[in-house]
């Protein structure tokens, strides 16, 4: 899988909650994350940070005006965002509710992650088919 397949997969997806999910897709579309989140930051973080007042560190309102796009990017790629984490977990055979582990200081993020990163169940478990097995070849393409 390729960093836009995978991005467009789980755009596809945006509020798919239930299925499996490969590594390789959550992986290439956290990269993107990363990358939207460090241009986002490039353009719009120095005028915001120019509206905070050096002496008493009021906001002005230049401040709320370059941190509304990328509030809103990162609104708008939050479900999505979840439901392809909870896909992932369904792939190594865990509910999506593990993903709450993630709130318990210190050890919660290290286990969510070590789990993400984790290789699923090999063949279907109780949230669906492997996302990497390879389909059957129907009856009439048999030699």
């Amino acid at each position: 899988m390729t960093l836009p397949t995978a991005v467009a997969s789980v755009l596809r997806q945006y509020a798919t909650f239930s299925g499996r999910a490969r590594r390789s897709e959550l992986w290439w579309y956290v990269l993107a994350n990363v990358i939207l989140g460090g241009i986002l930051n490039a353009v719009f973080l120095p005028g915001a940070l120019r509206a905070i007042d050096p002496v008493t560190g009021a906001l002005g309102p230049g401040y709320a005006a370059n941190m509304i796009v990328p509030s809103l990017v990162s609104l708008a790629l939050l479900l999505p965002t979840l439901a392809v984490y909870v896909r992932r977990l369904h792939d190594i055979d865990k509910s999506g509710v593990w993903l709450f582990f993630w709130l318990v200081p210190l050890v919660g993020p290290i286990m969510v992650i070590v789990w993400l990163a984790t290789a699923g169940t090999v063949g279907a478990n109780q949230f669906g088919a492997d996302p990497k097995a390879v389909p059957a070849a129907p009856a009439y393409a048999k030699v």
